[in-house]
């Protein structure tokens, strides 16, 4: 079903406001992701600073996608709690940029569920912030984004303008992965697993992306019909 083009250049722009309740919530979002990335940052850089030390830590730190997705999220709450008239804050404000950071932090966490958590068991501190980042903050985050934002305003456009946020980061991880030998993901490593395969498993999260990208624009089409409709 198609969508007009002034329905997705509505998605361009910011948001109307957000009422008193969903800055509420939004504020709990940006505090469980905030602590979740300050809590794995501190202790990454504990255990690497006699090893690569703070500087090659931070690069490995930001080479996440997890770590990424928890960050815009962080921003895009904590623009939605305060404000701003920035580029910057109108920007995370769109609701185009709302809805392409509740893609990717809902991979995110699909992709854990679904592949990683069975490849380690996380204890104490670590514990929590792994249930921090991978599973409070997307569940928190995609029920706000359905209950505490405005609806209606995205197009079949946005989603490939969605994709370019994950494309660009499996290029970095694959450059960064030839120089330095290290992939922040089993099913990237091409040393382990070799170009083939990891070229298929690629595909598999493209194919995720693209599916749970097409479900959120029909949520956001469906809610923005029912709420015009009250």
């Amino acid at each position: 079903m198609p969508v007009s083009d002034t329905r997705s250049a509505s998605g361009a722009g910011a948001a109307p406001p957000i009422g008193a309740a969903g800055r509420a919530f939004a504020a709990l979002v940006g505090a469980v992701s905030l602590a979740s990335l300050v809590g794995q940052y501190w202790l990454l850089i504990a255990n690497t600073w006699d090893t690569v030390g703070p500087a090659f830590a931070t690069v490995r730190y930001l080479s996440y996608f997890t770590i990424l997705s928890n960050l815009l999220v962080s921003a895009t709450c904590a623009v939605a709690v305060f404000g701003g008239g920035s580029g910057l804050a109108r920007w995370l404000a769109s609701a185009r940029v709302r809805g392409g950071i509740a893609l990717a932090i809902g991979v995110t966490g699909t992709v854990y569920v679904t592949i990683l958590r069975h490849l380690w068991q996380p204890q104490g501190a670590q514990w929590w912030v792994d249930s921090g980042l991978h599973y409070a903050t997307p569940a928190l985050y995609l029920a706000w984004w359905l209950a505490a934002l405005p609806h209606g305003g995205l197009g079949w456009r946005d989603l490939g303008r969605w994709l370019w946020f994950p494309a660009l980061y499996v290029v970095w991880a694959f450059l960064r992965g030839q120089v330095v030998h290290e992939y922040p993901y089993p099913f990237l490593d091409v040393g382990a697993l070799g170009w083939p395969v990891v070229l298929r498993n690629s595909v598999g999260v493209l194919i995720l992306f693209l599916v749970f990208g097409a479900g959120l624009l029909g949520v956001d089409r469906l809610l923005g019909r029912r709420r015009g409709s009250d």
